[in-house]
């Protein structure tokens, strides 16, 4: 595979949010991918194959044990695979790791910070260690480039006054924050993040989730993460869902509650039956407590509503929220797995 060129970098996104998307822009390539484990009957990853392209949000999904860590181990090569194929940022995964280690970053599910040290010494300390600048024991000895990249990138994430503090004195929010500085400065392709949002509040998580789309966005970056937090998954251009081991669903949140679950709409009147009557070309079913419950996918609930003349006394419209997609995808391979 040809590498990706950096003017080739970003995808369109106006494409991808219609779903028009170019694989001439894979920027992650993975085909057939299986892992196994030693004294197991069963392949943790099995026969799996995706791509992710150039500049978008990647979400991973899947319940406990169903192979997102395994396959998101293997993609940053701290896991050897089985078998497949893993070509990451036009990097063969079988002969080119080290390169492969030079254009990803990660952001692991438990954080590794001293709380000891101040947010610049923890990245001072990163550089150094993976031979990015050399060490000085004082942030005024460093490059100025550095001094340049850790400003400006503490800027964008907002922390810029809190730079020099001691790390205890941080939220959740802001050290994660701070972790996402840190795997920045080597100016990573691909940023994979595992459980980046876990222990956070729902404030923190909105705003640590408005910075990871201007990160993508402006610093060019390619983001791949995995989330327990399913309508997380809505900020994603794309969702793949694994459940034991194999990919379940790859497409667009919004895709994913469309095809996936219907839409209706919970219709009640005192004159019941003339109202089923009405909506007998819908097709409609009666709920327990004996509304009408009304199946739409061509029609929108306006149109189904102009055919009533029989005064409503209960209306309701379910459209589909992402975690009902997820449920139903995963309890449907659950099912079928049972019935094998």
């Amino acid at each position: 595979m040809k590498r990706l060129s950096e003017n080739s970098r970003l995808i369109n996104q106006e494409n991808l949010k219609e779903n028009k998307l170019d694989t001439g822009f894979s920027i992650i390539h993975v085909s057939k991918l299986v892992k196994k484990y030693r004294k197991t009957e069963k392949a943790a990853v099995d026969n799996i194959s995706f791509d992710v392209y150039a500049g978008e949000l990647f979400a991973f999904l899947g319940p406990n044990g169903a192979g997102k860590t395994t396959t998101i181990s293997i993609l940053t090569t701290t896991l050897a695979k089985s078998s497949g194929k893993v070509i990451i940022a036009g990097n063969d995964l079988d002969s080119q790791a080290k390169e492969i280690r030079q254009d990803i970053g990660i952001i692991f599910q438990n954080p590794s910070l001293d709380l000891n040290l101040t947010a610049e010494e923890n990245i001072r300390l990163h550089v150094s260690l993976y031979g990015i600048y050399a060490y000085k024991p004082l942030y005024r000895l460093m490059p100025k480039e550095y001094k340049d990249q850790i400003i400006g990138l503490a800027d964008f994430l907002g922390i810029r006054e809190d730079l020099f503090k001691p790390l205890k004195t941080f939220s959740g929010g802001m050290r994660r924050k701070l972790e996402i500085i840190r795997s920045l400065m080597h100016k990573p392709k691909i940023l994979f993040l595992d459980e980046p949002t876990q222990g956070l509040d729902a404030v923190s998580r909105k705003s640590l989730w408005d910075y990871l789309r201007r990160v993508g966005r402006e610093q060019e970056t390619t983001i791949f993460l995995t989330t327990h937090y399913i309508e997380e998954a809505e900020y994603a251009d794309r969702v793949c869902i694994i459940n034991h081991g194999k990919i379940v669903f790859l497409g667009t949140p919004s895709e994913m509650k469309n095809r996936l679950i219907d839409k209706y709409l919970v219709l009640d009147a005192e004159n019941r039956s003339a109202l089923g009557s009405e909506l007998e070309p819908f097709q409609p079913e009666a709920k327990g407590d004996g509304k009408i419950k009304v199946h739409f996918k061509q029609q929108t609930p306006q149109q189904i509503l102009c055919r009533i003349r029989t005064p409503l006394t209960f209306m309701e419209v379910h459209t589909p929220t992402l975690e009902e997609a997820y449920v139903d995808l995963v309890e449907e391979k659950d099912e079928k797995k049972v019935l094998a």
